[in-house]
């Protein structure tokens, strides 16, 4: 086995502490900073960790806040101080951002929203801002403190709104829009979904923005970008699938940046902003699950990757998965922390990934913290493919999540005598393992599975004390055989005609992630969708996508009808919803609206090549669109059945969602608890915390005086001992909640604030989840002290 530094490519060789006099005084220096000592109330007294007026909490996305007011001692007398309801019954995965006394959300039917953050009164209402990031939007001002903006994403532009007045920003951009399509190395009208889901991050004048770039072959770029948060002018582009000439090129194909997609950020971006340091999460290349057209390792996919944040030049990278085929990205927030290690003081950063692993590096240098090995792992048996023959694994850190199953691992609980006999014959005859490739001859179980082990909103940590908490799933997918495609004929694909009705259409293209009776599975219910779209605005997330949501630019607008007829019809809702023409007018809001729709423009669907209508004009899983002219990728294309594998989480015993304290000093874990208490497997028996399946979206806090407060999927926000994770105390919300938490103070008075819009659901979640006439109306609960 060797160990290695991606940034280098060499072994990397520990350092050998010699003399008894070093040994001795290395021992007393880790004595003397153990941090296992009690938490004060200084340990971060900067800006970014006393306010919360970025998208978690601050550049370097700890969710660590230096404020003394709530404590062990009286977090049990924590009550609502206020809520805000959203008026409708939308889930909102919103991190709220306060910056002064003004709180700003997302509520009512997408409307950006302005609060007294003391009270919950509404200052100003921006209407209707359908396809807006969903969770969360940037706030930057100028050093004279005059010009105030709020940056966000939409339909694929970015956007600025004044902060004091909530009207856009015509200035910015071309009439107020920059257009995120362009600039990519590709025709704009082929591609058709780039914005991410989260905001990105803004440094000094600038705002670093990764991307959502859809999961099939074919799909977009995933390149790193900044614009300038006062023109909207690009400064400066990274290719994360490398052009010729830059480094990492031979890690692909050689014409390979004309046709790979993804290697994006659609996570977290964290920022050493001292330094200029900006820490990029990468996800995988695409097709996820076959790289027969990308053979190699695949830089940058996978990777931790620190760029300069004025120029964009690469500084250093680590590849955490070689030529990924299970969809491993990486979305978690980087942790930037200081640490004592071997006897030195040394700013570090951690990564968490979907796989279970954390890794720790210098984070200047790029250099392990402790060695990282690589070991062989199992080599595909598809044709054309090349599965690489190691995988990177942590030598000291322990994993925080489940790396493999067997049929002993069957839950107790929420299975049938004969679900349980039946899954036992089929884990017994898959491939599992963690990196077992996938297969054309057997089932495939991986663990943690597409949406496991560590994700967006999922690590937190103290900062100076070189604490990290991690948020981890076991969610296993199984997958089923990879399926082999030919390129079609011209013939057939010319003659590929949209016809069917709209309950086909369902099966083809939506079924496999809102269940066969519409009430969700990966996806939301679609049940109510009448009460919640109006066709425009169905037609708009269909065709762009929305959040883990892949687009579908092949539906056209009769078909499209088709499909929302159906939905509509099949649902109760009101007719005139799904009448032909379908423009039903956008209600009124009530209260202080200013503006409506963002920037003029902005929420028109734009033209799309007709060459990505095709790309999946089969459904989703189709073939796609051919390569390009001249490119030397195979003509065979291999797929994973639809859905990811994920319909099956509770086929695994508990805990199915916990939270994992690592100390970074002594690279141990500290502590591990399940996070959550499911209503249907606690009547089944359970006496214990197990944590909750499908326990995604959710969000942690850190303070100084020694509390993490973390959401769960039951409707409760915890708070715990940062230091045992003992159980202090826990406040009831309304209804679910996904999105993260936000903590500050005014007037010296310090608050929580809990986004709760999500319906509850428990067990394996195959029910209706609470109705919507009857549950409770969501919106945002802030916590006070009496």
């Amino acid at each position: 086995m060797k160990t290695f530094s991606s940034k280098i490519r060499v072994p990397y060789q520990p350092v050998i502490w010699c003399g008894l006099l070093l040994i001795a005084w290395v021992a007393c220096s880790a004595l003397l900073t153990r941090q296992d000592l009690p938490f004060t109330a200084a340990d971060e007294p900067d800006d970014q960790h006393t306010t919360w007026k970025d998208y978690g909490g601050g550049p370097d996305q700890s969710k660590f806040v230096a404020l003394t007011g709530i404590t062990k001692a009286n977090v049990s007398q924590l009550k609502v101080a206020w809520f805000y309801p959203t008026n409708d019954k939308n889930v909102y995965q919103f991190n709220p951002l306060i910056v002064g006394n003004t709180m700003y959300v997302l509520a009512k039917d997408n409307s950006l929203v302005a609060l007294d953050a003391t009270t919950g009164k509404e200052i100003w209402i921006h209407a209707h801002l359908q396809g807006m990031a969903i969770r969360g939007i940037n706030y930057w001002q100028s050093k004279d403190g005059k010009d105030r903006r709020l940056l966000f994403q939409m339909n694929n532009y970015l956007q600025a709104i004044d902060a004091s007045t909530g009207k856009s920003i015509l200035s910015f951009g071309q009439n107020g829009l920059v257009d995120l399509r362009e600039g990519l190395g590709r025709d704009p009208k082929t591609i058709v979904r780039v914005q991410s889901g989260t905001p990105g991050k803004i440094v000094d004048d600038l705002i670093l923005l990764g991307s959502a770039t859809g999961e099939n072959y074919i799909s977009s770029p995933g390149h790193l970008r900044a614009f300038n948060v006062v023109t909207g002018k690009r400064a400066w582009t990274f290719h994360t699938i490398p052009h010729p000439g830059e480094y990492g090129y031979d890690t692909w194909p050689k014409d390979a940046y004309t046709y790979i997609g993804g290697v994006n950020t659609w996570g977290e971006i964290s920022v050493d902003a001292k330094r200029h340091i900006a820490y990029f999460p990468l996800g995988s290349p695409t097709y996820d699950y076959y790289g027969g057209d990308r053979i190699g390792s695949n830089l940058y996919g996978n990777c931790i990757l620190a760029l300069d944040t004025r120029t964009g030049k690469r500084l250093w990278h680590f590849q955490l998965v070689h030529h990924d085929l299970w969809d491993y990205d990486l979305s978690a927030a980087p942790q930037l922390i200081t640490v004592t290690h071997k006897g030195k003081r040394i700013d570090a950063v951690a990564v968490a990934g979907k796989n279970g692993f954390l890794f720790a590096f210098n984070r200047v240098t790029g250099e392990p913290l402790w060695p990282i090995e690589e070991r062989p792992v199992p080599a595909s048996t598809v044709p054309g493919e090349q599965s690489w023959p190691t995988q990177p694994y942590p030598t000291v850190l322990p994993p925080f999540g489940r790396q493999n199953m067997t049929a002993k691992d069957l839950n107790p609980y929420l299975l049938t005598d004969k679900e349980r006999a039946d899954w036992k014959q089929r884990i017994d005859s898959m491939g599992t393992g963690l990196y077992t490739p996938l297969s054309m001859t057997r089932e495939t179980l991986s663990i943690p599975g597409a949406v496991g082990g560590a994700s967006w909103g999922s690590t937190a940590a103290n900062p100076a004390r070189g604490l990290v908490y991690v948020r981890s799933i076991d969610w296993p997918s199984v997958y089923g055989k990879i399926e082999k495609r030919d390129l079609p004929g011209q013939d057939e694909s010319a003659s590929v005609a949209l016809t069917e009705m709209g309950q086909e259409l369902y099966t083809k293209n939506c079924q496999v992630c809102h269940g066969a009776d519409r009430k969700g599975l990966v996806g939301p219910q679609l049940l109510d969708v009448a009460t919640r779209l109006n066709f425009d605005k169905f037609q708009q997330v269909v065709v762009a996508g929305k959040g883990e949501m892949p687009a579908f630019p092949h539906l056209d607008e009769s078909t499209l009808r088709k499909l929302y007829t159906f939905l509509t019809s099949q649902t109760g809702g009101d007719p005139r919803m799904a009448r032909p023409g379908g423009n039903r007018k956008l209600e009124p809001l009530s209260g202080p609206v200013v503006a409506s729709g963002g920037a003029p423009g902005g929420q028109q669907l734009r033209d799309i090549a007709e060459s990505a209508r095709a790309a999946s004009r089969m459904g989703f899983n189709s073939y796609g669109a051919p390569y390009p002219a001249g490119a030397s990728a195979p003509k065979t294309r291999y797929f994973v059945p639809p859905g990811w594998g994920l319909g099956s989480p509770y086929i695994i015993s508990p805990p199915w969602s916990s939270i994992i304290a690592y100390d970074l000093n002594e690279g141990v874990i500290k502590w591990r608890i399940p996070i959550g208490r499911d209503k249907e497997v606690a009547e089944q028996g359970a006496t214990e915390n197990t944590g909750l399946l499908r326990s995604q979206r959710h969000g942690m806090i850190v303070t100084s005086t020694g509390l993490l407060f973390c959401t769960a999927r039951d409707g409760k926000i915890y708070a715990l001992d940062a230091d045992t994770g003992k159980e202090l105390w826990a406040g009831q919300l309304p209804t679910g909640t996904e999105g993260l938490p936000s903590m500050y103070a005014v007037n010296g008075r310090q608050y929580l604030v809990v986004p709760a819009t999500t319906p509850l659901r428990w067990g394996r979640a195959e029910g209706r989840p609470d109705d919507a006439t009857s549950a409770p109306q969501g919106g945002y609960v802030v916590f006070s002290l009496p």
